[in-house]
C-alpha cells in the first residue's frame, strides 16, 4: 500500500514537471522547435522513468537485503544460526512483526528479533523515499536546465516512447521464451523416464504410477494418442458446430441486416464471448447431455451419460461469437467499390456475395477459423463437465472421451510430488499442446498473408 501511494506520488510529481516545463517553454520568446507539449512530456518522463525503475528495483531487492542483515542479527539476539532451522525461525520473526501466528512461544529475544526486522523495514522504506525524492528532483532539474527553444524536445520523446515499446516487446518474448523453455526442461525430464516413442504413439493412457514394486495394474501407461484424439474429435464437432452458424450470421450481419438491426444482433450475440465456461459447462452437464442421451436411446443407440458430442455442440455454441465476430469484421473490411463493380455488371447480391465478397474475405476467415480450432483445443472447463475423463480411443462421438487439457488439470491437482513421471508428463502434454495450437496459428498467418496480397 505505501509502495501504490509513492508511486502516485511520483505521478503527480511527473503532471507538475509537464506543467513547469510546457509553461517554461511558452515563456520564450524564440521560436520553439517543438510544440509546448513536448517540452513538458519531456520534463515529466525525466521526473517519472527514472524514479519508477528505482522504485521496481528496490522493491525487487529490498525484501532479500532486510531478510539477510536480519538473519545475520539473529546470534546478537542469542537465537539460534542453525543453516537447518533458520528458515522456520526466519518466517517466525516475520510473522511476529507482522502480527500472525507463529509457530512457537514468543521469547524474548525473538521479540528482538522481530523489532529489529521492523526498523529495518522502516528504514529501508524511509531511504527508499529519499532515493526516489533525490532522483525525481535531480531528473526535473536537468530536464529543466536543458529545455530551450533550440532543444529538439519531439525527437526526445519519441526516442522514449520506441524505447517504452521495445521494452514491452522484449518483455513479452522473454516472458514467452521463459513459458516454452520451462515447459521443455520438464518435458525433456519426462522422456528421461519415458521413451518419446511410448509417448507419441502409445495407444493407452493411464498415468498411475506404483507405489510398491509388487504392485498390480499400476505401472503407467502414457501414450498419447487417446488424448489428441479425443481433443480433435471435440474440436472438430464444435467447429462443425460454430463455422457455419458463425459465418451465416457475419453475412447477415454484414450485407443484409440494416443499420438498426446490426447494432442490436451484433452485441446480442458477443454476449455469448462473456458467459463464462463454467455456466456453459453446466449447461453441457445437465441440459444437453441428456436430452443427447434419451434421443439417442429412442432410436436404440447406446449413448454414455456423458459424451464428446454434447461436450462439442457446447463448445462450438461457446465458439460462435468468436467466429462471427471476426468474419463480420472481415467480411465489412472488403472495399465497397468491389460490390459496385459488381452491382454494375448486373450481378445480383447474393452473387455478389458468392463471386466477390467473400472470396476477397476468404483469407481473413479461414485465419479466424483457426484461431477458432486453437480455442477449443484449449478449453477445459466444458470437456471436464460433459465428457468425462476417460482416455477412450475412439471416433465415436456417443462415447466419452477426454482432452489433453483435461488430463494436464487432473495431473497437477492436488499434492503430487514433481519428481514423477506422472507429474512429469503434464509438461510434456503441455509442450504438444503447445505445439499444436502453435501450428494452427502458422497456418492461419500463413493463409492471411498469402492470400491478402492476391486482393491488395
Amino acid at each position: 500500500m505505501k509502495i501504490l501511494l509513492l508511486v502516485g506520488i511520483v505521478l503527480a510529481a511527473s503532471v507538475v514537471a509537464h506543467r513547469l516545463g510546457r509553461r517554461k517553454a511558452l515563456s520564450s520568446s524564440q521560436q520553439l522547435h517543438s510544440l509546448p507539449a513536448y517540452y513538458g512530456l519531456y520534463a515529466a518522463l525525466w521526473v517519472a522513468v527514472p524514479t519508477l525503475l528505482l522504485l521496481l528495483g528496490w522493491v525487487a531487492i529490498e525484501p532479500a537485503v532486510v531478510e539477510r542483515l536480519t538473519i545475520d542479527s539473529l546470534a546478537e539476539h542469542g537465537l539460534e544460526t542453525d543453516e537447518a532451522a533458520v528458515g522456520l525461525l526466519i518466517n517466525d520473526v516475520k510473522n511476529l512483526a507482522s502480527g500472525n501466528i507463529v509457530s512457537r512461544e514468543v521469547s524474548p529475544e525473538m521479540q528482538s528479533a522481530a523489532d529489529q526486522y521492523l526498523r529495518l523495514r522502516r528504514t529501508a522504506f524511509w531511504s527508499m523515499v529519499a532515493c526516489v525524492t533525490l532522483l525525481a528532483l535531480v531528473g526535473f532539474g536537468w530536464a529543466w536546465r536543458r529545455i530551450s527553444p533550440r532543444l529538439a524536445a519531439i525527437h526526445r520523446v519519441e526516442k522514449a516512447v520506441r524505447g517504452f515499446l521495445l521494452a514491452g516487446s522484449t518483455i513479452a518474448i522473454l516472458t514467452t521464451l521463459g513459458i516454452v523453455l520451462s515447459l521443455l526442461f520438464e518435458s525433456i525430464r519426462f522422456f528421461q523416464r519415458v521413451p518419446i516413442t511410448d509417448f507419441l504413439f502409445g495407444l493407452e493412457w493411464s498415468p498411475q504410477i506404483a507405489l510398491r514394486a509388487d504392485q498390480v495394474g499400476a505401472t503407467g501407461a502414457f501414450g498419447a494418442i487417446p488424448l489428441l484424439t479425443g481433443t480433435l474429435l471435440i474440436s472438430a464437432i464444435a467447429m462443425f458446430v460454430a463455422a457455419p452458424t458463425g459465418l451465416l450470421s457475419a453475412i447477415y450481419m454484414a450485407e443484409y441486416a440494416g443499420e438498426r438491426a446490426r447494432k442490436f444482433l451484433k452485441p446480442m450475440l458477443e454476449i455469448l464471448a462473456g458467459v463464462p465456461t463454467v455456466v456453459y459447462g453446466f449447461f453441457a452437464a445437465l441440459t444437453v447431455a441428456p436430452a443427447i442421451r434419451g434421443f439417442g436411446e429412442s432410436l436404440g443407440l447406446d449413448v454414455a451419460s456423458e459424451s464428446a458430442l454434447a461436450a462439442g455442440v457446447v463448445m462450438g455454441v461457446m465458439i460462435i461469437p468468436f467466429v462471427s465476430s471476426l468474419s463480420d469484421d472481415v467480411i465489412t473490411a472488403v472495399p465497397r467499390g468491389l460490390r459496385e463493380a459488381s452491382y454494375g455488371l448486373g450481378a445480383t447480391q447474393s452473387e455478389t456475395i458468392r463471386r466477390v465478397v467473400f472470396p476477397a474475405a476468404l483469407p481473413g476467415i479461414v485465419g479466424g477459423l483457426l484461431l477458432a480450432v486453437s480455442r477449443a483445443v484449449g478449453e477445459t472447463m466444458i470437456v471436464v463437465m460433459a465428457a468425462g475423463l476417460a482416455a477412450n480411443l475412439t471416433a465415436n462421438p456417443l462415447e466419452a472421451v477426454t482432452t489433453v487439457t483435461v488430463q494436464i488439470v487432473t495431473l497437477l491437482v492436488g499434492d503430487q510430488e514433481f519428481d514423477s513421471a506422472k507429474t512429469l508428463s503434464a509438461f510434456a502434454l503441455g509442450l504438444m499442446l503447445f505445439l499444436v495450437t502453435l501450428v494452427f496459428n502458422v497456418i492461419a498467418l500463413w493463409v492471411v498473408r498469402r492470400y491478402r496480397e492476391q486482393y491488395d
